[in-house]
């Protein structure tokens, strides 16, 4: 869940900034949604005076409104610190509080009470304010003291107080750690008061957040409180490959929803026999090579024929097994793996009507070479082009076959000669343009034509 000032402009995410304390309590972690609110109490009944605050990372504290404060959700709060006061917002009010605080265990003994002080001021905001925005820097600085010290531990988080007068730093340790000595460098380096607080790695995934595999926010920051333990036997009843690169999740750890879907399988399982109970034939003794539970099937093979499985269901396993506990044998798997054969056959029509793979393909061109020096006739091919003085080629004229040798052959056409263009000064004008004698193909030149009318207009100047 997000709210409206989360939403992504220009393709980045645009974000509220607000570092995990939204106004709108829509994007917080563990958020209980108040679906008392709007019913009234009945009458003669008063509300119930304990309210939920929740402070960094979903931690969630209860306090006593006892001074009768007009409290709501999303309102920024002073409460009771065991030194100083702590700032945090408004999660949860009325009768859901009692069931929050009853399902966690929490005493509402006077002696255990602790207590809201006021609304925070804008002046206590600032300071908290101030306060977050040291975190990260401090941070860096500790997780290198520690590498310094050679102590083998994590320093995940810094959370401080909402006066500023206290921080305390969660870590993550496989075995005892003496931090003595790290905690006096950092009461000399950050000049505040130090509070070590070991976390257990799903805890500390819970407070960091993140993507899990299947694409979602992690269950143990989104809704998830109670950390159940989970073993690699819930993997094997759901048949997956012990791979604990796929079965761990961002804490190192087993992922939880491996308990998720484990009493489905356990009650599916009930009416399987059990895999190392081998089923006695005429023909050999088979042995369980593989079981479907979605589709209650389950796969057998002889011994010494192990490539060739046969498929029976869980009730003909059952029933074979009963058989044999009699100490009799069936004849063969074949009778019961009969029932199953599946007809795999794929029946479809080709209604385009194009099976061809190759019918995109274009045809390859002839590799013959076409011999145009001479007809079937035996008569040669005449060319006749005629090129002026000025470069001018005539289109070619060829023989048609049905065409008379003895007909006269038709005079080329002639074309226009150009304008003389005016003189230009300097003489210019009876310079000859050298465009104008070049060939538009110079590799395929023909011999001049005996006529002369289609000298150009250059050359008459020239005898001139």
């Amino acid at each position: 869940m997000a709210c409206a000032s989360c939403s992504t402009k220009d393709g980045s995410p645009k974000g509220c900034k607000n570092n995990g304390t939204c106004g709108t309590d829509s994007c917080n972690k563990l958020t209980v949604f108040d679906w008392l609110s709007n019913m009234s109490l009945p009458s003669g009944e008063a509300p119930f005076n304990w309210v939920e605050v929740r402070y960094k990372n979903g931690r969630k504290e209860y306090y006593k409104n006892s001074e009768n404060l007009t409290l709501s959700i999303g309102d920024i709060v002073a409460t009771q610190a065991k030194a100083g006061h702590d700032i945090g917002m408004v999660t949860l009010t009325g009768e859901l509080v009692r069931v929050q605080m009853k399902r966690k265990n929490i005493s509402s003994k006077p002696e255990d009470t602790l207590k809201i002080y006021r609304k925070a001021s804008q002046k206590d905001i600032d300071i908290w304010q101030t306060a977050r925005e040291r975190e990260e820097a401090m941070k860096v600085k500790a997780r290198q003291f520690a590498i310094d010290l050679k102590l083998q531990m994590k320093i995940s988080d810094i959370e401080f107080q909402g006066d500023a007068s206290k921080a305390t730093f969660y870590y993550t340790a496989e075995d005892r750690v003496d931090f003595r000595e790290l905690i006096k460098v950092f009461a000399r380096e950050f000049r505040t008061r130090i509070e070590m607080k070991q976390v257990g790695f799903r805890q500390e995934a819970a407070r960091l957040g993140g993507i899990g595999s299947c694409g979602r926010e992690l269950c143990c920051s989104t809704w998830l409180t109670d950390f159940r333990s989970v073993s690699t036997s819930a993997a094997r009843y759901q048949q997956l490959s012990l791979n604990p690169q796929k079965l761990a999740g961002q804490c190192g750890k087993l992922k939880c929803c491996l308990n998720y879907e484990l009493d489905t399988y356990l009650d599916a399982l009930k009416s399987f026999p059990k895999s190392d109970i081998k089923l006695y034939t005429e023909k050999g003794t088979a042995v369980c090579q593989k079981t479907d539970i979605f589709k209650g099937h389950m796969w057998y093979a002889y011994e010494g024929e192990w490539m060739n499985w046969h498929k029976i269901t869980t009730e003909h396993a059952n029933e074979i097994i009963e058989i044999n506990k009699k100490r009799e044998k069936i004849t063969s798997l074949e009778e019961y793996a009969l029932d199953l054969i599946e007809d795999t056959k794929t029946e479809f029509e080709n209604v385009v009507g194009q099976d061809s793979l190759t019918r995109f393909d274009s045809p390859k061109p002839s590799k013959k070479r076409k011999n145009n020096r001479r007809k079937k006739g035996g008569a040669p091919v005449k060319k006749d082009a005629a090129q002026g003085q000025g470069g001018n080629n005539q289109k070619k004229t060829q023989v048609d076959k049905n065409t008379d040798p003895n007909k006269p052959k038709p005079k080329p056409r002639q074309r226009p000669n150009r304008p003389n263009k005016p003189k230009a000064e300097g003489g210019e004008a009876n310079k000859p343009n050298p465009n104008q004698n070049k060939s538009r193909n110079r590799n395929n030149r023909r011999k001049p034509n005996n006529n002369n009318q289609n000298k150009p207009q250059n050359s008459k100047n020239a005898e001139k």
